[in-house]
């Protein structure tokens, strides 16, 4: 019997990390494609996440559950995809700025992402301005976010983006910024593209800029 994709995004949404798993094995070994069991399984079951998540039907807890069997899934998935050549959304780095230590909320938006069906490039925290350029000139990604915790550490993105001029790498790259002392209004005055309120409403936006 064929696996069903359907009971796969719903083990997801209730976060059944070892479930979600075997049944991507599963799939795989039926010789399932990898893009149908990425984007009707994996990537359906993340859109019921990030939807109940923004209209509080979810909470962080849940969803980093939900999240961690979509990154367990993944890993089986990815080396295929990769070998099918299957085309991502988009490549997403993602790091907290020099001093800022904070790890969940990045985290989130990471996987939030990866849920969505970018290639996430999670570059860590408390990361020099120069790791930011470095990894733009590598990855060449389609968006590159910032995230920051606290007041003392918000002047490290436009630093970084600074940095990404004289480069001559920043029309490369949408910048997003967010955190929990960060406003849109923060945003514009830094030259930030696209300002991430939460990690729900982050991949939204961010694919409203990139679709742009």
């Amino acid at each position: 019997m064929a696996v069903d994709l359907g009971k796969m995004a719903d083990l997801l949404i209730a976060g059944k990390v070892e479930d979600v798993s075997g049944m991507v094995q599963e799939a795989i070994d039926e010789g399932m494609a990898s893009q149908e069991i990425l984007q009707s399984g994996l990537i359906a079951g993340m859109d019921v996440v990030g939807q109940r998540f923004k209209a509080c039907e979810m909470f962080i807890p849940e969803v980093l559950r939900s999240a961690k069997a979509m990154s367990k899934g993944m890993e089986k998935l990815r080396p295929l995809l990769i070998e099918s050549g299957a085309t991502m959304a988009g490549t997403f780095v993602i790091g907290t700025v020099k001093g800022d230590l904070h790890d969940i909320g990045k985290n989130l938006v990471a996987m939030m992402f990866e849920g969505a069906g970018f290639k996430v490039v999670n570059l860590g925290i408390d990361l020099d301005t120069q790791v930011f350029v470095d990894a733009v000139k590598e990855h060449k990604p389609d968006l590159l976010g910032m995230s920051a915790l606290l007041t003392t550490t918000m002047p490290k993105m436009g630093e970084v983006i600074n940095a990404l001029k004289e480069a001559g790498i920043r029309d490369q790259v949408k910048v997003m910024i967010g955190g929990a002392p960060v406003t849109e209004e923060f945003a514009k005055e830094i030259g930030a593209d696209v300002y991430g309120a939460n990690a729900g409403s982050s991949v939204d936006k961010a694919k409203e800029v990139l679709a742009a």
